[in-house]
């Protein structure tokens, strides 16, 4: 009886809407923190998952020895791998398409590359205009990689101690 008098009695009074009004007042003065974004920035992590990069070795060999394990790996299916083998032997990509549309960003294709050849970049303000554009393609992704190559190995030493 006396819980059906309590009930009667909140749900009388809107004892929810009470609650709420009572939290937003307790937030309403203090201080506010926007960030104004794109001239302020906030810090990322070292593991941030953005744009694909495919890497080279300092002395501009790429790095992608076509194991084709990034492939077998991704969850989306959004990576597509050709290889053939060249003069010394060595097996190396034609053909290393990602289609961003498909992709999860879920990081396996770079902990599966025994070469550390495909990695995750920290851009994220990237857009396409044009039908086909999210198709990055192997040369897209070699130029990702050489223009950001100092970041990249940066975020890499930083995060090796926890590998």
């Amino acid at each position: 009886m006396r819980q059906a008098i309590i009930h009667f009695f909140k749900s009388f009074l809107l004892w929810e809407l009470v609650q709420g009004m009572r939290l937003t007042g307790r937030h309403f003065f203090s201080r506010k923190v926007t960030v104004q974004y794109p001239e302020e920035k906030t810090p990322q992590s070292p593991r941030f998952r953005g744009l694909h990069a495919l890497r080279r070795y300092p002395n501009g060999e790429e790095r992608c020895i076509g194991c084709k394990l990034c492939e077998a790996v991704c969850p989306a299916l959004a990576i597509t791998i050709d290889t053939e083998p060249r003069e010394d032997g060595t097996r190396r990509t034609t053909r290393y398409d990602i289609d961003l549309f498909k992709c999860i960003y879920c990081g396996f294709c770079e902990e599966s590359c025994p070469v550390d050849s495909i990695v995750e970049t920290r851009v994220f303000e990237y857009h396409f205009e044009n039908r086909g554009e999210n198709i990055m393609h192997k040369h897209q992704l070699l130029a990702i990689g050489d223009k950001y190559e100092v970041d990249i190995a940066a975020d890499r030493e930083a995060d090796a101690p926890y590998r």
